[in-house]
């Protein structure tokens, strides 16, 4: 789950707020409805969905959307799985009782452990997961993502920082030359599977 927890506030805090909650959501989709955990993750995905709404003017849906997210987290501590959740609390009650307070003060940051998150600050678990959102959210091959980030767990698993890691990281960290970078971790990719099907090959 810290994987997720962070992927998520990192691009959030990128100013990626709708994107955001696709890095928790098929986690929190495998949860049991109820639990502090389900509930965490079911109030910020409705959080992110407020900051969405409140900055395309959609008054009604934002305050809708603030009362449920607040009501999911009411019951959780103060800080919860790292998450200071005063502070989101505090902005979903003033977004419901006046929704056009965003416009004012902009969104507001969401930080993990006392500090806001970016991409920079993600290891490989969250910086994979990362990946995987922004290449869906900005329309790359998911296939070929998906793959690039298992031959880069094989390299973190064998101790070794190499191509793979490398590419998935700028990938992330790198938003002007993502699309550079994709090419390049695409044409490797496209590579490694050409040796794996010659290999297999040699064996049919």
């Amino acid at each position: 789950m810290r994987a997720h927890l962070r992927a998520g506030v990192a691009i959030y805090d990128e100013g990626r707020y709708h994107v955001a909650h696709d890095a928790w959501e098929d986690y929190w989709l495998d949860l049991e409805s109820g639990t502090d955990d389900e509930r965490l993750l079911h109030g910020l995905i409705q959080f992110t969905a407020v900051v969405h709404h409140a900055r395309d003017r959609n008054w009604s849906g934002a305050v809708g959307l603030a009362e449920s997210a607040g009501e999911y987290l009411a019951d959780l501590p103060a800080e919860y799985r790292g998450i200071d959740l005063d502070s989101v609390r505090e902005f979903l009650a003033r977004t419901a009782a006046d929704p056009e307070h965003l416009e004012r003060v902009g969104p507001p940051l969401l930080t993990y452990d006392g500090e806001s998150l970016g991409y920079d600050d993600l290891d490989f678990e969250s910086t994979a997961v990362a990946a995987a959102v922004l290449a869906e959210a900005d329309g790359y091959d998911e296939t070929a993502m998906e793959r690039a980030i298992e031959y880069a767990r094989e390299e973190v698993d064998a101790g070794t920082s190499g191509t793979y890691t490398g590419l998935v990281f700028s990938f992330v960290r790198d938003p002007d030359k993502r699309g550079v970078v994709f090419q390049r971790l695409a044409e490797h990719v496209q590579r490694e599977r050409s040796r794996e099907a010659d290999v297999e090959g040699l064996f049919d």
